[in-house]
């Protein structure tokens, strides 16, 4: 089996693309493709079977608030805990990253070659009230790429799986991209901005297309991998909020511009990280948008 994965970073005034580059792998190249498809087949087990709790417990959990003024549940403790215990069962070299899970107040160094960094509810607010936009993000790094994702949307009850190579799937159907220009009735997805200095943009995508704001980044971006939606923007996330989901962008031949710092290769997990601002969609998509927002 080929598989092709994003392996460097291009740097352009100041921003970074992470792109679909593609490398050989073969027993001289990144990994063996055993190593990859054995931990493809766990985690997709790993995140079906923490779909029952997440349905049971939806719009019923418990929440507390944490210091960063973010929610959290035991639902969101217990899917970090049972996905990463099923999967260090098997990969006990790995690394394993959760928003919910890590304690340190320093950041912790990337050094396995394989990590995973999960999200075990992106859009915890609606989960905890009851709007079904939400979903477990679970991405599989080597060397600190992601290279596959796992994306349970529980309002669609559908796992959205792929990477480069691979493809992108719902179950047995095959889905990607939209492969057409942005245009009035494209679909855009747009998380508010922390920074309000970005408020303008609003407007400005909204009197070009249609905007959507689901609260919750995990879906956002899957859902332009799947060709839901168009493109995303996005001032707002951190980086277990995407990615789980880049992967699926880079499967389709798209693109995730970051105009902040890139994320990618993933050196650290440090839960203090600055917020990430990113543009994803076709690469004529991300242009587009680039030039709209003169960013």
């Amino acid at each position: 089996m080929d598989i092709s994965c994003p392996h460097e970073l291009s740097s352009r005034v100041g921003r970074a693309e992470f792109d679909t580059g593609a490398t050989s792998r073969d027993n001289g190249g990144m990994s063996d493709d055993s190593e990859i498809t054995l931990r493809i087949t766990a985690g997709h087990i790993a995140v079906l079977a923490q779909t029952e709790l997440l349905h049971r417990d939806f719009g019923q959990a418990v929440s507390q608030w944490k210091s960063d003024g973010t929610r959290v549940t035991a639902t969101d403790i217990a899917i970090s805990e049972n996905i990463f215990a099923s999967l260090a069962e098997s990969f006990p070299d790995d690394q394993f990253f959760s928003e919910e899970l890590t304690e340190a107040d320093a950041p912790i160094p990337v050094k396995a070659r394989y990590c995973w960094v999960l999200d075990p509810i992106d859009g915890t607010n609606n989960f905890a009230t009851g709007i079904p936009h939400c979903a477990i993000g679970l991405a599989l790094l080597e060397d600190g790429q992601p290279i596959y994702g796992f994306v349970y949307d529980l309002g669609r009850s559908v796992l959205i799986r792929g990477g480069p190579g691979h493809g992108v799937w719902e179950g047995e159907k095959k889905v990607g991209l939209k492969d057409q220009p942005l245009a009035p009735e494209s679909v855009v997805a747009f998380h508010s901005p922390h920074e309000k200095t970005y408020a303008p943009h609003a407007s400005i995508l909204a009197d070009h297309f249609k905007l959507r704001a689901l609260g919750t980044s995990t879906i956002h971006l899957a859902y332009v991998g799947n060709g839901l939606f168009d493109a995303v923007v996005d001032h707002n996330v951190k980086v277990w909020d995407i990615a789980a989901a880049v992967p699926l962008i880079l499967a389709g031949g798209g693109a995730v511009e970051f105009i902040t710092e890139s994320p990618f290769p993933l050196r650290e997990f440090d839960l203090k990280m600055s917020r990430i601002f990113y543009l994803a969609g076709t690469r004529d998509g991300v242009a587009e948008l680039e030039r709209l927002l003169s960013v």
